[in-house]
């Protein structure tokens, strides 16, 4: 297994921990538990959406919750007083807690709990403020003269 060292890039960088936490987590990531399996959709420009198998599971419980930049989804399976004697138990049903590290302006939009599967919406949806804008050039008009510049004919 390789392991990198990150600290040059905490050195020779200002406000670039996030990236750097990122690059982090995602070399740690080769040793992380894929239970439960789930897939990753991009839908359309700005659309996405994260499926985890949660077979076994109730919506009740479920948990999502997004918290800077973080989406968590968590299961516990609730205690009852009847347990079942199992002679073959092939559906895990354990508890779990699975992380995505969202981009900027990744947000979510709904979620769904439905034939074994949990659904989670997400989309990008970038402040006008930061979106491209095109900016017209006027034609045949002089800039204006700065303070104590003479305009010469």
């Amino acid at each position: 297994m390789r392991t990198y060292d990150f600290a040059p890039l905490y050195r020779a960088s200002v406000g670039f921990d996030r990236m750097a936490n990122l690059l982090d987590r995602a070399m740690a990531a080769d040793t992380a538990t894929t239970y439960p399996p789930y897939n990753i959709e991009k839908l359309g420009e700005t659309a996405y959406r994260i499926s985890i198998a949660v077979a076994g599971f109730t919506a009740d419980e479920l948990s999502i919750e997004a918290k800077d930049h973080q989406l968590t989804i968590s299961a516990r399976k609730a205690e009852t007083e009847h347990k079942p004697v199992y002679l073959h138990r092939g559906i895990a049903q354990r508890a779990f807690e699975k992380s995505f590290q969202l981009a900027d302006h990744v947000n979510v939009t709904g979620a769904n709990h439905a034939d074994g599967m949990l659904h989670i919406e997400l989309e990008r949806q970038v402040p006008e403020a930061l979106k491209p804008r095109r900016i017209e050039i006027a034609q045949g008009v002089s800039a204006p003269a700065l303070e104590g510049e003479t305009v010469q004919a």
